[in-house]
């Protein structure tokens, strides 16, 4: 496994729609594995793989609860319900957040690492992060969802520098 480089907001791979998988191979497998252990070296909870610079339809998440970690490979989302307004950040568009609003359920249907069909519910964060890494694959970033000003994180949550080396 390795980490790979997380392309950055001003990326035209970020924009572009990402290809069907037909097939699991050994080097997507691998792409897989990198794509997990990039994420949590960058203490994320979702990857898409144009994030990684691959046009492939695949993304991971892990919100750290019973699902986790959760690999989707050509998800379709089924249905949303309810909605969630709050804070967004992603690891394209580094120390950044804005105020999205999103659905606060959200039913998945994809393929597993092996391509065996799997259907995956969540509520919350899993919500919010299925919908994100969804639109990753689509070419569409949280900031073009974004109600409010795109903010550096620690100005957003109300914290200044001061507080920060406080902590």
């Amino acid at each position: 496994m390795a980490i790979r480089n997380i392309r950055i907001e001003n990326d035209e791979i970020l924009r572009k729609k990402c290809r069907e998988i037909t097939e699991m191979t050994p080097k997507l497998r691998i792409l897989i594995d990198d794509m997990l252990e990039t994420m949590y070296e960058a203490s994320g909870v979702g990857l898409a793989a144009p994030q990684v610079g691959i046009l492939r339809r695949i993304v991971v998440i892990d919100v750290g609860d019973e699902h986790g970690p959760i690999v989707l490979v050509n998800p379709v989302i089924l249905e949303t319900s309810g909605s969630q307004t709050g804070g967004e950040g992603c690891l394209s568009i580094p120390g950044k957040t804005a105020t999205v609003t999103r659905p606060n359920y959200a039913k998945v249907k994809g393929f597993d690492r092996d391509m065996n069909e799997i259907v995956i519910e969540g509520a919350g964060l899993l919500a919010r992060a299925i919908c994100h890494e969804c639109d990753h694959l689509e070419g569409v970033l949280y900031i073009d969802k974004a109600e409010s000003e795109v903010m550096d994180t620690d100005k957003y949550y109300g914290r200044d520098s001061e507080e920060q080396e406080q902590e």
